[in-house]
């Protein structure tokens, strides 16, 4: 024998290994974020003492020692010396059809349960990326849907009068007076002014043509706002409000930062005007004070004023959200725009705002969900919104037991949870889908 060495060259890639137990999978995790150090783990320990402490209670009365069936408080009673009794879900299973549609016919539910439906079948598939034809779909959920709801909700059949379409008119008049103003008084020709007459005069259209479908006689019976509630209430105010305050604040914010004195003290007025009085205040003057200013002979909806009024307040929060957006863009994309020979509104739709709003989801969602907590507040104003609903069914014997009101504001929370806790996780798979930069 040589002392030549023998080298064998592999032909074929070796198999791939799967990692160490220790460092993938839940253990892995678990090794890395709970219980990689000392000071981690006594955290850890300490914070799984306190959930403990906090959920096993929770769990207890909601689940263990909870009544689920009954005809009356005395399910829910201790039937024994010493039992402990937890969370009556009887009575919310005898009080769901009110805690969803509040007073509302009972004869006329299907009206409800089609909005519901439509709702449902128009904003999934608008929150789904993959799913096409989104701008039909767009079109339908914000144009369509809530001329169908109105109708169906209320009937119809309304008289719109003098003043509403008065207002019409004037909102056409005054985006023909700025624009004339711009083209006269700013030196702009008639492209530069388009988008501002459009606005106006096209927002003037689209009302006047909701106020003439709204005032056909469809044939259904009129359910007058004071006997909704529940959670109809809750879910009409908040999506108001949260469709309606976007696109405000939007202009809100782009006027703030016009180069125009008077569009911008405009725009900050309203906005540090609204900003600066809460939000129940808002509810007491749109309910109470509001209609002693109006002409003699017109009246407004308590609803329609609540929803005015939580507009116009959540569209000053958003406005100042949208302008921290605006003010991250760098001076170098209003410059780029402006070399490609871009107008101020081009500007904004194509380059601007797309990249602002996508800097700002967080507070945005925010807002949103900061006002869909805030539907509870209607209750001062004698609107009975889910929590008005829940409180409104204490007062009834035939389910009074001390655990009633646990139960009550216990279900309030379950459902309060789940759709804020729906639009955080929809707000984070946003903002991960748009993100754009290099994570490592």
């Amino acid at each position: 024998m040589t002392n030549s060495e023998v080298f064998h060259i592999r032909t074929e890639e070796a198999p791939s290994l799967a990692a160490p137990a220790s460092t993938s999978g839940a253990i892995g995790w678990m090794r890395q974020n709970l219980f990689s150090s000392v000071g981690n783990t006594i955290l850890t320990i300490i914070g799984i003492l306190i959930a403990y402490s906090l959920f096993a209670p929770l769990i207890q009365f909601a689940l263990i020692d909870a009544v689920w069936t009954g005809e009356n408080r005395d399910a829910c009673l201790p039937q024994e010396a010493g039992e402990h009794v937890g969370a009556c879900w009887a009575y919310v299973k005898a009080y769901l059809p009110q805690f969803i549609y509040g007073r509302y016919p009972t004869e006329e539910i299907w009206r409800v349960n089609i909005v519901y439906f439509l709702f449902a079948a128009l904003l999934i598939p608008l929150a789904i990326p993959k799913v096409p034809f989104k701008a039909i779909n767009a079109i339908l959920f914000l144009g369509v849907f809530p001329f169908v709801s109105l109708v169906l909700l209320t009937g119809g059949d309304f008289d719109i009068g003098f003043w509403g379409w008065g207002f019409v008119v004037v909102l056409a008049l005054i985006g023909v007076v700025i624009a004339a103003v711009q083209m006269f008084a700013g030196g702009q020709d008639f492209a530069g002014v388009k988008p501002v007459l459009l606005a106006f005069v096209g927002t003037a259209v689209v009302i006047g043509a909701i106020f003439t479908l709204a005032s056909i006689d469809f044939g259904l019976p009129v359910v007058e706002t004071a006997v909704w509630g529940g959670l109809l209430m809750t879910l009409v105010i908040a999506v108001t409000g949260i469709v309606a305050s976007l696109p405000l604040g939007i202009v809100l914010a782009l006027g703030r930062r016009s180069q125009m004195p008077i569009v911008r003290l405009l725009s900050v007025i309203f906005i540090e005007f609204w900003r600066g009085v809460p939000l129940i205040t808002v509810l007491f003057m749109s309910s109470v004070v509001l209609p002693l200013f109006l002409p003699e002979g017109v009246t407004f909806d308590k609803l329609l004023r609540v929803l005015i009024g939580v507009t116009l307040f959540s569209a000053a929060y958003m406005a100042e959200v949208v302008r921290g957006g605006l003010q991250a863009i760098p001076k170098g994309q209003y410059e780029g725009a402006m070399a490609l020979g871009l107008r101020f509104w081009p500007m904004m739709y194509l380059i601007i705002l797309p990249q602002a709003l996508k800097l700002v989801i967080p507070g945005i969602v925010n807002t949103f969900i900061g006002l869909f907590k805030d539907t509870t507040l209607v209750l001062i104003v004698g609107m009975f919104d889910l929590l008005g609903q829940i409180q409104s069914s204490f007062s009834d014997p035939t389910w009074s037991t001390p655990t009633q009101g646990h139960t009550g504001y216990l279900f309030a929370a379950i459902v309060y949870w789940c759709f804020c806790f729906g639009m955080s996780r929809y707000s984070i798979f946003i903002e991960n889908k748009l993100n754009t930069g290099h994570k490592r």
